[in-house]
């Protein structure tokens, strides 16, 4: 009995703004994770280039100064 009265009384259909809104809200959803990971993975990157730059400049720094002696010689010549 009810199927028969399904085909006099359709169904309520979820309108087709909804549809979209929920479609909207669920993909800004997920392209606000994608970015938020892609913001955390580029920091990471970022920190563990600027350690290494930090590692280099320390060891740049105990190194003997090559240069310096050069042109102390070569400013003595003139």
């Amino acid at each position: 009995m009810p199927d028969q009265h399904s085909l006099i009384i359709p169904q309520a259909v979820q309108p087709e703004i909804e549809i979209f809104a929920s479609y909207r809200a669920t993909y800004a959803f997920y392209e606000e994770v994608r970015l938020r990971e892609a913001l955390e993975e580029y920091s990471e990157q970022y920190q563990r280039l600027a350690e290494q730059h930090r590692q280099e400049l320390r060891k740049m720094q105990s190194d003997f100064n090559l240069l310096s002696w050069f042109y102390r010689a070569w400013g003595k010549h003139l």
